[in-house]
């Protein structure tokens, strides 16, 4: 009987590790492997990089030069509406420049007021209807002080200008006194004073105005009693 050949150590060894090489490379092994120590391979960090500091903005004076900077700033206009003032030659009779006495002015009862502006308005009837008219009973403010006399709204809406004019008051014995009408306060400013003061008008005088030309008013006074 034979016996069976013997096989050394190192000859078995060498036939497994053929046989194990055979194997992987009917698996593929050895280029998995060598894929994965590729991708296993650690990359490089990035550099990290420093953010820039941001720009503070701030509000500065833009340079000019000398001759531009030494300029004053230009002027700023607007639209304004402007009024043309209307004004009247300075009289100088002596009727018109004395002065009132206020240190004694005597104010009228309502009695004697009433009474006055009732003969008024009777001869405001008596004048008809062919000119528009109106009745004032007279206030301190209108006579002394102030010398500032507000007319009736509604007679200055219907009857007369819509802007400043100069107003002619015709008094009984036919003396003219330029006035200034002002159209926005509807009343008599510059020059009336002067028609109060030669007429001498005291607080309680009752004047009829009647309008007889767009610009000219004739004036009656009906005089309050007086006391002594």
């Amino acid at each position: 009987m034979a016996k069976p050949k013997t096989v050394s150590y190192e000859e078995s060894r060498k036939q497994r590790l053929e046989e194990n090489r055979k194997r992987m490379e009917a698996l593929n092994l050895p280029q998995l492997s060598l894929a994965l120590k590729t991708s296993s391979s650690p990359k490089p960090s990035p550099m990290k990089r420093t953010p820039k500091p941001k720009a503070e903005k701030q509000m500065v004076v833009v340079r000019r030069s000398s001759r531009v900077a030494n300029l004053p700033s230009p002027p700023v206009y607007k639209e304004m509406e402007v009024f043309e003032r209307v004004m009247i030659p300075r009289r100088y009779s002596g009727s018109t420049s004395k002065h009132r006495d206020l240190s004694n002015r005597v104010y009228a009862s309502y009695e004697d007021r009433m009474d006055a502006m009732a003969k008024a308005e009777k001869l405001e009837a008596d004048l008809g209807s062919d000119y528009p008219t109106l009745v004032k009973t007279m206030l301190q403010s209108h006579v002394t002080g102030g010398f500032w006399l507000g007319l009736q709204v509604q007679f200055c809406k219907d009857y007369l200008s819509k802007k400043d004019e100069v107003m002619t008051l015709v008094d009984e014995d036919g003396n003219e006194y330029e006035t200034i009408y002002l159209a926005r306060k509807t009343g008599l400013s510059g020059g009336w004073k002067g028609f109060a003061v030669a007429h001498d008008l005291v607080d309680g005088d009752a004047v009829v105005f009647q309008l007889i030309k767009p610009t000219t008013m004739k004036v009656y006074i009906i005089r309050v009693e007086r006391k002594a």
